[in-house]
C-alpha cells in the first residue's frame, strides 16, 4: 500500500535536490472509496480521502506539503528566471499609483498606493472649489495629501496576517459613519466592522459571516447585509444592523429558500430605493423598499424560469434590462414606480439578433448603454438629438461604463485597453464631443506600445464555426512556425475574456512569444447564443474550440506545434483537464489554476459551497442524461494511462469556489496514470483562497514562478 505519511518528504527532496537527483513526487495513498448517483452508477474515487471540510486532517497536510516541497525541488533550477521576470514585472509598475478619483456626496473617492506596500490606502477629499479628479491626481502624484481622510489604510489591517482583504466599504449618507467587511483567509466570508468618520472610533460591534455587500438607509444607523449559509456559503439571508444593537438581535429582512440562486443587495441610482436581487443562470428577482423608510419590500417582477432581467431606477421610472419575450440578446423596458409584474414593462430599446445588450447607465439627458457585437464591447449614447458610438482606436480592445456616480452631468466616464494599450480612462461630453484623458495606467521602464503589434484573427472550429481570437506579439515576430505561444482562455458562465492589457504578458513578448486570448463558446463574446452553445449538453464545444483555435494558429504560422502553452484557471482550470485528456499532443506544457476538474463528484454534492448555484450551468448529474454527458468530459474521470504533457497546477486551501481537494486529487491520480517524464507541479497556498495570496506583489512572485517553468519547458532563452 502507498504511504501518504509524506512530511518526511521534505528532508527527502532536499537531500535529492543537493545532490543532483531527480526529486522523487509524492505519491499518495489509495484508498477504496465510491460515489453512487440517485439512479445507480457508481464511480471510483481512490483519493476521496484528500477531502477535509476543516482543513486540519494531518495526513491531508502531509501530502498538501509534500507536494509544495517537490514543487520547490523541480523549480529550484528556474529561480533565477523566476526572480528575472519578478524584478521585470515590478519594475514596471508605478508603485505610489493612484485611482481616477470620482465625486460622491460632496466628497472625493479614491485609492492609492504607496511604494513598497502591498495594499491600497482608501481616501478621499472635501469637494471645493477648484478641485476635480485631475487636480487631485496631481496632488497625489506629488505626494501632497494635505486634506485628505484615510478611510482605510489596509497596510495597517493587513499587518501580521497571512491573508487580508476588504471586500467591501461603504458611507453613511451623511458622509459620519464607515462600514466595511475584511476576510482573513481567502474563503471569502466576511466579517463587518464600523467606524466613526468623525471621532476615528471603532463601533464595538462585529458582525462575521457575511458576503462583502453593504448598503446603509437614509437614517444613517441602519445597515443591511447579506448573511451566508456557514456550510455552503450560499448568501442566504438579508439582515439589517442598527448601529449600537446587539447583532445577534439583527432581524432577517429576507431570506432565499430557492439554493439555486444567488443574492446581492443595492441602492438604486436615484438613491430612492434600496433593492434585494436574487439571481440563478436561468431567473431573477428584485425587490425594492424606500431607502427613507425600508421596512416592506416589493417584487418589481416576480421570478420565471428562462426570464433574467436587472433593474435601476432614474427619474422616475425603471429602466430594466431584460430577455424577456425571447430577447436573447436582451433588451430595455421601462415601468413606472410601484411597477410589480412584468405586465407593467413598456418596451424602449428593442432587441438585436447581431447586439447584445449588457447594461446601462442613466444620466439627467442621455444614457449610456453597454453593448456588444462582432466579438467587441462599444458604448451606444443616446441622446435627446439622435445616438452615437464611442470610437475605439484599434481592431482588437476592450471598452466599457467606468465610474459614474453623479447623473447630472454632460460627462460619461469610459474604460478602455488593449493588449498594447495600458488600462485608460477617458470622459467624453455627449454634447460637445470633447475627449478628456482622465488617466493611462503608467507603465515602467521604457515600456512603448508602438513596439507591439495586436491582431484580431477569426479561426474555424470543427463544426465549421468563426472562433475570434486576439493576439498580440512584438514587432519584429516572424510568422515563421518557430515561435513559442500562450493560448489563454475561459469559457464558462458567459463570462468575456475581453483583450487587455497585462504588465506580465510583456516579459512574454519581449522573450519573442505570442499571447492569444481564444473567444470560445462558453463564454459571451459573440452574443448570448456564444453561451448557450458553450454549457450543458453542449459544454464540450468550449474544449474543442480551443484545441482549434491552437491548431489554427500553428498553422498560420504563430506558433511551432511543440511549442504551444495552455493557460487557465476556475472553470478555464476545467478547460485545462479536457484539453489535456482530448489533445495532448498539442500542448507542450499546460499551466492550469485553481481548477474545477472533479465536475461530477462536486455537482452531485449540494453541501460543497456553491454547487447548487451551477445546476443550470453544467447540469444537475443526479439527473441521468446529466451524469452520462459530463462524466465524458470530467477531466478527473477521464484521466488515463497516456503521455500528458508538462503541467503546472495551483490551488489555496481555503479556496471557497473550487475546493482545494479537487486538484489534489486530479495531481494524485494523475501521477498515476501518466507516461511522460515531463513534469507536474502541484503548488498550494496554504493561507490563500480562489484569488491567491493577497497583496499586490504576492501575485507576481507566483505568476513568474509559474511563467519561469513554462518557459524552461518551451525552451524559451
Amino acid at each position: 500500500m502507498k504511504s501518504h505519511a509524506l512530511i518526511a518528504g521534505l528532508v527527502l527532496m532536499s537531500s535529492l535536490a543537493s545532490a543532483q537527483t531527480p526529486p522523487t513526487p509524492p505519491d499518495a495513498e489509495k484508498k477504496p472509496h465510491v460515489v453512487k448517483a440517485p439512479f445507480g452508477a457508481e464511480r471510483q474515487d481512490e483519493y476521496y480521502w484528500l477531502r477535509d471540510d476543516s482543513r486540519k486532517d494531518a495526513a491531508m497536510l502531509g501530502y498538501l506539503n509534500a507536494e509544495n516541497a517537490y514543487a520547490d525541488a523541480v523549480l529550484a533550477p528556474t529561480r533565477p528566471v523566476q526572480d528575472k521576470l519578478y524584478k521585470e514585472i515590478v519594475a514596471r509598475i508605478k508603485q505610489d499609483d493612484a485611482s481616477v478619483p470620482y465625486r460622491d456626496r460632496g466628497w472625493w473617492y479614491y485609492s492609492r498606493f504607496e511604494t513598497g506596500k502591498d495594499y491600497p490606502v482608501h481616501a478621499r477629499r472635501k469637494d471645493a472649489p477648484g478641485i476635480d479628479a485631475l487636480s487631485i491626481q496631481q496632488a497625489n502624484a506629488a505626494g501632497d495629501f494635505a486634506g485628505e481622510e484615510v478611510l482605510l489604510d489596509v497596510n495597517a489591517l493587513a499587518a501580521g496576517k497571512d491573508y487580508y482583504s476588504v471586500g467591501d466599504y461603504e458611507v453613511t449618507p451623511d458622509n459620519a459613519v464607515l462600514a466595511y467587511a475584511d476576510d482573513n483567509n481567502g474563503r471569502r466570508q466576511y466579517t463587518i466592522r464600523f467606524r466613526n468618520l468623525v471621532t476615528g472610533q471603532a463601533y464595538p460591534e462585529t458582525i462575521a459571516g457575511v458576503s462583502a455587500n453593504l448598503v446603509w438607509a437614509d437614517d444613517n444607523r441602519t445597515l443591511f447585509y447579506v448573511e451566508n449559509d456557514p456550510e455552503t456559503l450560499l448568501t442566504v439571508r438579508v439582515k439589517k444592523h442598527v448601529l449600537g444593537t446587539d447583532p445577534k438581535l439583527d432581524p432577517v429582512v429576507y431570506e432565499e429558500k430557492d439554493d439555486s440562486f444567488y443574492m446581492g443587495i443595492d441602492r438604486t441610482r436615484d438613491e430612492q430605493y434600496i433593492v434585494i436581487g436574487v439571481s440563478s443562470t436561468v431567473s431573477d428577482e428584485l425587490r425594492y423598499a424606500p431607502a427613507a423608510d425600508p421596512r416592506e419590500f416589493k417584487v418589481l417582477a416576480p421570478r420565471a424560469r428562462d426570464v433574467e432581467y436587472d433593474a435601476d431606477h432614474f427619474g422616475g421610472r425603471w429602466v430594466i434590462r431584460t430577455n424577456d419575450g425571447k430577447a436573447t440578446n436582451f433588451k430595455l423596458v421601462t415601468a413606472t414606480d410601484g411597477a410589480t409584474s412584468r405586465k407593467d414593462w413598456q418596451d424602449w430599446i428593442a432587441h438585436r439578433d447581431d447586439v447584445l445588450v449588457e447594461g446601462f447607465e442613466l444620466f439627467d439627458g442621455f444614457t449610456a448603454i453597454a453593448e456588444r457585437s462582432g466579438g467587441l464591447e462599444r458604448v451606444r449614447l443616446l441622446k435627446p438629438n439622435g445616438e452615437e458610438y464611442i470610437k475605439a482606436d484599434e481592431s482588437a480592445y476592450s471598452m466599457g461604463l467606468d465610474v459614474n456616480s453623479e447623473p447630472d452631468t454632460d460627462w460619461v466616464r469610459y474604460s478602455y485597453t488593449s493588449m498594447t494599450t495600458p488600462a485608460t480612462v477617458y470622459e467624453l461630453n455627449v454634447k460637445t464631443g470633447e475627449r478628456r484623458l482622465l488617466k493611462r495606467q503608467p507603465v515602467l521602464g521604457g515600456y512603448d506600445p508602438t513596439n507591439y503589434v495586436t491582431e484580431r484573427l477569426w479561426a474555424t472550429a470543427r463544426d465549421g464555426t468563426k472562433i475570434p481570437v486576439s493576439i498580440v506579439y512584438r514587432k519584429g515576430f516572424e510568422k515563421n512556425g518557430k515561435a513559442a505561444l500562450l493560448q489563454y482562455a475561459y469559457g464558462s458562465y458567459g463570462m468575456s475574456m475581453d483583450p487587455g492589457f497585462s504588465v506580465t504578458t510583456v516579459s512574454l513578448l519581449d522573450r519573442g512569444m505570442a499571447y492569444a486570448i481564444a473567444h470560445i463558446r462558453g463564454g459571451q463574446e459573440m452574443g448570448r447564443k456564444w453561451y448557450e452553445d458553450g454549457k450543458l449538453l453542449h459544454k464540450k464545444n468550449t474544449f474543442t474550440d480551443f484545441i482549434d483555435v491552437t491548431d489554427f494558429l500553428v498553422k498560420e504560422g504563430y506558433a511551432a506545434p511543440d511549442r504551444v502553452a495552455a493557460h487557465g484557471g476556475s472553470a478555464g482550470g476545467l478547460l485545462m483537464g479536457a484539453i489535456a485528456n482530448m489533445a495532448p499532443d498539442r500542448y507542450r506544457v499546460i499551466l492550469s489554476q485553481v481548477p474545477f476538474v472533479d465536475v461530477v463528484t462536486t455537482m452531485l454534492d449540494p453541501t460543497i459551497p456553491l454547487t447548487t448555484n451551477e445546476y443550470d450551468e453544467w447540469g444537475n448529474p443526479e439527473q441521468k442524461a446529466f451524469y452520462d454527458y459530463i462524466v465524458t468530459y470530467s477531466p478527473y474521470d477521464n484521466l488515463e494511462a497516456k503521455a500528458y504533457p508538462a503541467m503546472f497546477v495551483g490551488t489555496g486551501l481555503w479556496d471557497s469556489q473550487v475546493q482545494y481537494w479537487e486538484p489534489a486529487k486530479y495531481v494524485a491520480r494523475l501521477r498515476d496514470l501518466n507516461t511522460s517524464a515531463e513534469p507536474v507541479i502541484f503548488r498550494t497556498n496554504m493561507e490563500a483562497g480562489h484569488g491567491g495570496k493577497s497583496g499586490r506583489f504576492r501575485r507576481y512572485r507566483e505568476q513568474a514562478e509559474m511563467y519561469a517553468f513554462m518557459l524552461d519547458r518551451l525552451g524559451v532563452e
